[in-house]
């Protein structure tokens, strides 16, 4: 049987930071966007209010920012080579995140078979964010359900790898969970724990778990 691998972005492929922080950057406006992720981390405000505010934080973004971002960001390292090897195994890898669905799909160039993120309008903005398209916890379980269909494998067959708060209900659902350079909202969550840069040695820990 498949198995379908379930990557979170901000925090774990992510090393120390997240998408918003790292398009902010590009912009100045860094310690804004840093606020709004301690807030949302927090659970003192969610994904609306968030993406609401970040929105307004991102009047002059362009794609060349985002292009920018995606290419400093300090992602851990071989994500591709661990993403070549669960195709070549026949697995699947999907990245689910509460980032912008602009960054997010970047990562099918590096091999995942599909990505999800919060959808927000088309750059340069013109038009509001619509809080049906914003990415939740349990909009994470949603989609790796449906995932499973359209794979033909069942959430028995999946493993999720997360950092955070968002992962919560993700981690819950499936039988196997790797935390990734985690915070304490995973704590006892997980089925194995691994902190470092290295993506490799995370999906090590479940490789050859069948």
């Amino acid at each position: 049987m498949a198995r379908l691998h379930l990557f979170d972005l901000d925090g774990t492929l992510l090393h120390g930071t997240t998408a918003p922080v790292e398009i902010s950057r590009q912009l100045g406006l860094e310690a804004e966007t840093v606020a709004l992720d301690t807030a949302i981390a927090s659970g003192r405000i969610g994904p609306p209010e968030y993406a609401t505010q970040v929105y307004g934080l991102w009047k002059e973004l362009t794609e060349e920012h985002v292009a920018a971002a995606f290419t400093a960001a300090p992602w851990l390292t071989r994500i591709q080579e661990v993403w070549t090897e669960i195709r070549e195994a026949g697995d699947y890898s999907v990245v689910i995140s509460l980032s912008p669905s602009f960054f997010v799909e970047r990562l099918t160039q590096w091999g995942a078979h599909a990505t999800f993120g919060s959808r927000f309008p088309a750059l340069p903005f013109r038009e509001p964010v619509d809080p049906a398209g914003l990415m939740s916890s349990a909009a994470k379980v949603r989609i790796a359900a449906g995932l499973c269909t359209e794979f033909g494998v069942g959430l028995t067959d999946c493993v999720a790898y997360g950092d955070s708060l968002s992962d919560k209900d993700l981690f819950e659902v499936v039988p196997v969970s790797v935390a990734v350079n985690a915070d304490r909202h995973l704590e006892g969550r997980a089925t194995h724990t691994y902190t470092g840069r290295d993506l490799w040695d995370a999906y090590e820990l479940v490789r050859r778990a069948r």
